[in-house]
Parts: C-alpha cells; sequence; structure tokens
C-alpha cells in the first residue's frame, strides 16, 4: 500500500491517499481527483440545481437532470474555486473555520431575541430605592 500526494485539481489542496483511495475517487470525477471538501461541494451544487432545474420545468423533470449532469457541477465548482483562489488552500480551509468559530461564538454571546433587554443601571436603582418602609410593626 503505497502513500502518494494528490493535489484537488479545484483548490489545489494536497493530501496523501492511497493508490487505490486516488483511483477510486478518479474513477467518480472523470479522472479528476477532488479533495473531500470539493467533492461534497460538487454533490450539493448537482443536487441543487436539479432541484431547481426540475421545479422549472416540471412535465420534463427527466431531461431537467439529463441537462446538467456531474462534469457541469465539477466545472461550476472549479469556476468558483479559481474566482476564490487564494496562495495556500489550507488558508482558505483554516479560514473557513475560523468564520465559522466566529460565527458560532457571536451567536451564543447575543442574547436570544425573545428576552427583552436588561434593565440600564440607573433604572435599576430607581426601581430598588424606598425612602422608607410602608409596613408597620406596631
Amino acid at each position: 500500500m503505497e502513500i502518494e500526494m494528490a493535489s484537488c485539481e479545484c483548490c489545489g489542496l494536497e493530501e496523501e491517499c492511497t493508490q487505490d483511495y486516488i483511483i477510486e475517487v478518479r474513477s467518480k470525477f472523470e479522472g479528476k481527483w477532488l479533495c473531500g471538501l470539493c467533492s461534497e461541494a460538487v454533490g450539493d451544487e448537482l443536487n441543487r440545481v436539479q432541484v431547481v432545474m426540475g421545479k422549472k420545468k416540471k412535465k420534463t423533470k427527466n431531461m431537467a437532470a439529463a441537462e446538467f449532469g456531474l462534469p457541469d457541477a465539477v466545472r461550476a465548482h472549479m469556476s468558483f474555486c479559481g474566482k476564490s483562489n487564494k496562495s495556500n488552500p489550507a488558508f482558505r480551509v483554516a479560514d473557513g473555520m475560523r468564520q465559522m468559530l466566529r460565527r458560532r461564538s457571536a451567536a451564543a454571546a447575543s442574547p436570544p431575541p425573545s428576552l427583552p433587554a436588561s434593565p440600564s443601571s440607573s433604572s435599576s436603582k430607581k426601581l430598588l430605592s424606598r425612602s422608607a418602609s410602608t409596613i408597620s410593626f406596631y
């Protein structure tokens, strides 16, 4: 079992893979090797376009699926990657993870929209201060 470096033809990310795995991936994508992220993105693009085309052409749904196939989805994703290419694809992956974590931490830090905002400190002092007790003990 030999290990080789495989470079994604979409984003350029390099991974160490077995020859069998490289052959398997290339057989799925017409000879192109795609990393795991790009292969998922291609599958999502294919499904998204087929659903959209199927809704627009309800009578010819089978024809719509035939109009946009896997090679088209790969080309669309390669085009997207080409437009947003940076010098090192690993930085793009890390940048995406950083953005996702920032969004999650910002969402966790903000109060839920259903809860009212807490009163300001000056108004809470007015609500809690009293000049005298209204209860008589004698």
